[in-house]
């Protein structure tokens, strides 16, 4: 009889794929540890993950290193950990774990319960830093979601209310619009994982800005918004994120005439929190 792996491969069970090559698939474990747990196999079925090849067993792990890249980008985590129990399903497997502790990777602790929708938004995230591509079909034209909405995040409904009616004037006017997402680590983001958070591709420049020094002339009381009203929203704004946020900076994305510009920071749970507009420059 197959094993359930062999199932998903075939397409007989459903799975939350994040990646997928010629021999190998990934997909979230449905009774995982943390949020982001992934499964790493390969297609054909080996019992013992130490009965493959010395090139398939190599090729699983590199294929491995590839979806764990994609896991700390969608993840908020210190590393990501590597298990092999093959106690569970007949069929090799490796463990992709987010860990911010040593406990995180103990399987005997009780599973968590993700809801169908968070689990969706995982697995696009997921999907989305994987190096190299995810090589699942339409995963070149999705971008990374926020894993979050202002019903269930104080943060981000705070944020949709201080940005509400908000533009930032530069060569032409842009909303700013509130988000939040995942990202691996803690403080400031590298370069590729802030890309890979926000759903930008990845190599895109990237260069750094103060949030004070980004917003002056906006909060400026003479400033380019000419309205001290306006002003003070915009300070209201920028102390919100100094205090609420820790790392605040601006991430100026991608080359004139439009830059993409994220103003973010880390929350109290590890999310990069703040909000996003365009600057055009000429």
């Amino acid at each position: 009889m197959p094993s359930i792996f062999s199932r998903i491969v075939a397409g007989e069970l459903p799975a939350y794929k994040v990646a997928e090559d010629a021999d190998h698939l990934a997909f979230l474990d449905i009774t995982p540890l943390v949020e982001g747990h992934t499964l790493v196999i390969p297609k054909a079925e080996v019992d013992y993950i130490f009965d493959l090849s010395a090139p398939a067993l190599a090729a699983l792990h590199l294929f491995a290193q590839r979806v764990a890249a994609g896991v700390r980008a969608a993840v908020p985590c210190r590393r990501v950990g590597l298990a092999v129990i093959g106690l569970e399903v007949p069929h090799a497997h490796i463990h992709l774990v987010p860990l911010n502790q040593v406990s995180d990777l103990n399987f005997s602790h009780p599973k968590i319960t993700v809801p169908e929708a968070r689990m969706r938004e995982l697995a696009v995230a997921i999907a989305a830093g994987v190096t190299g591509g995810s090589g699942l079909p339409g995963a070149e034209t999705t971008s990374a979601a926020p894993l979050t909405s202002a019903a269930d995040d104080p943060t981000l409904a705070q944020l949709q209310q201080l940005t509400q009616g908000l533009d930032f004037i530069s060569e032409s006017d842009a909303p700013l619009e509130a988000m939040r997402v995942a990202a691996p680590g803690t403080g400031a983001p590298s370069s590729a994982a802030l890309l890979a958070a926000v759903g930008e591709p990845a190599g895109t420049k990237v260069e750094t800005v103060e949030l004070t020094l980004f917003l002056r002339q906006h909060t400026a009381d003479q400033g380019v918004l000419g309205d001290v009203a306006l002003a003070n929203r915009y300070k209201a704004l920028q102390l919100f994120m100094k205090q609420e946020l820790t790392d605040a900076q601006v991430y100026r994305v991608g080359q004139e005439p439009q830059v993409r510009a994220y103003a973010l920071g880390r929350d109290a749970t590890g999310y990069l929190a703040g909000f996003k507009t365009v600057l055009t420059e000429t």
